[in-house]
């Protein structure tokens, strides 16, 4: 058998009506009858019947999507649509500069009436691993928290949702010995300041199912303050099952308070590329690994209570670095990967009999590691 036909593509739309098939295929907006915190977990999902901002504009997904509908190229318009027509989170961090409050501030403003703008923070230093890396010191630490506080101060009374530094719980132990729990603190810092805004729906980093143990992300998270957001976030970087991350995050979530989570589904279609390598250690292909395809589409409907939404935290067709023939610098705009995203895209949350590495051709690990085999 022969691997199994992509998600039908979308008739290709004509940009002047873009955005009104767009708002068409969002979540149905709903009063918010709920505190938008959703702190206690108790409460309903906060995410629920809300439609979220889908980027246009100058974002590079859309951009891609029109230019191949002017040059007439229609299979790869349908293929660039599968990404361009849904929400994605956009990322703000130390990349955001010069008047980093004026883009924030625009992003959110640009928001279609009755969505909600998806923001992702990234503002912790993470450039290396090793017993002597120290991220910045304590000065770094001090220019972080200020940039929390002038991030918050930004978004003010704004409905956003907000996604809280990821992988910066599972690079902790790349930090000098005494630098990790000065990340912590910094963390906690953030965690704090932006709790307060009383129209933010937050998640933090949580880690992905392949990644550190239940029990030490739990101990984190509790650490830092999770006891004043609505839950946590799960695989954001990582592209491992669907299936995985939900018994994962309730193995996290029960050592937590019962806090819900949400899982990024933007690029685990095809699950991840794992192998053991000659010490018999499991390796993790992260940095490209090829022929991976989207997955869910964002959506609420998780048929899960502690799952409030498969949202796109990380964002497809950016690149993570040069493996794999990644352009530099990291988080510049990859055109061949997106189109390869959207061609092996599937619904799957976990792999189907028969397949091997999240396909029926059943490929040898090279052909899916490129040079991640280390």
């Amino acid at each position: 058998m022969g691997p199994p036909e992509p998600l039908p593509c979308l008739h290709v739309l004509r940009p002047a009506a873009s955005l009104v098939a767009l708002l068409a295929i969002a979540p149905a907006a709903a009063a918010q009858t709920t505190d938008p915190r959703g702190v206690d977990p108790a409460q309903p999902n906060p995410l629920f019947g809300t439609a979220w901002q889908v980027p246009q504009g100058d974002h590079p997904a859309w951009r891609q999507y029109l230019r191949y509908v002017r040059q007439g190229k229609h299979h790869r318009a349908a293929l660039a649509w599968r990404i361009a027509r849904e929400p994605k989170f956009a990322w703000f961090g130390r990349f955001s500069r010069p008047n980093m409050p004026l883009k924030v501030r625009r992003y959110i403003d640009s928001a279609a009436p009755g969505t909600i703008p998806l923001l992702t923070v990234m503002r912790h230093q993470g450039n290396d691993c090793g017993p002597h890396y120290r991220a910045g010191g304590e000065a770094q630490d001090r220019r972080t928290m200020r940039w929390y506080d002038v991030f918050a101060h930004t978004v003010g009374s704004s409905r956003v949702v907000i996604a809280f530094e990821p992988d910066s719980l599972g690079t902790v132990e790349c930090l000098a010995g005494d630098r990790r729990r000065d990340r912590l603190d910094v963390l906690r810092h953030g965690v704090d300041v932006l709790s307060q805004l009383p129209n933010a729906t937050i998640y933090l980093e949580g880690g992905a199912s392949d990644w550190e143990g239940a029990r030490r992300t739990a101990r984190q998270l509790n650490y830092i303050g999770i006891h004043k957001v609505r839950g946590f976030m799960l695989n954001v970087t990582h592209y491992d099952w669907t299936a995985a991350n939900i018994r994962h995050g309730l193995d996290i979530s029960s050592r937590v308070g019962g806090k819900p989570f949400i899982i990024n589904t933007a690029t685990n279609g095809r699950g991840p590329v794992h192998y053991r390598n000659a010490r018999r250690r499991i390796v993790n292909v992260w940095c490209h690994p090829l022929m991976r395809g989207l997955g869910i589409p964002p959506t609420t409907a998780t048929h899960h209570p502690k799952v409030d939404a498969y949202m796109w935290v990380n964002r497809p067709g950016y690149s993570g670095g040069s493996c794999n023939g990644g352009p530099l610098p990291v988080g510049s705009w990859w055109p061949l990967r997106a189109l390869s995203l959207a061609r092996y895209q599937t619904g799957w949350i976990r792999p189907p009999g028969g397949t091997r590495f999240g396909l029926y051709s059943r490929p040898s690990l090279a052909e899916v590691a490129g040079d991640g085999l280390r």
